[in-house]
């Protein structure tokens, strides 16, 4: 998961690390975020808070509004990348 990525971060995943790297205060680069690692659990390790911020901080940044129902988007940075890709405003 960090190091050198599996897959390749495409434009909008580097961007949208570095968004979470900022938002949630991560000690990694944002190119060491492997696209399709989860975020939550064995991955980046993340919790329900930082699900709360990293909606809050995709909200504020590209318009995209994330809910309960929304969670297979928080699957890894890829899913997340997608959902936003599908449904952004800015």
């Amino acid at each position: 998961m960090l190091g050198k990525p599996v897959q390749a971060q495409t434009d909008l995943e580097h961007e949208v690390a570095g968004l979470l790297v900022q938002a949630l205060i991560l000690n990694i680069a944002p190119a060491a975020i492997d696209p399709l690692a989860p975020l939550f659990g064995e991955g980046l390790g993340l919790d329900s808070i930082d699900m709360l911020e990293i909606a809050l901080s995709v909200s504020k940044k590209y318009g995209v509004e994330l809910g309960s129902g929304d969670k297979p988007a928080f699957a890894s940075l890829r899913a997340l990348t997608t959902h936003i890709e599908q449904h952004r405003v800015r």
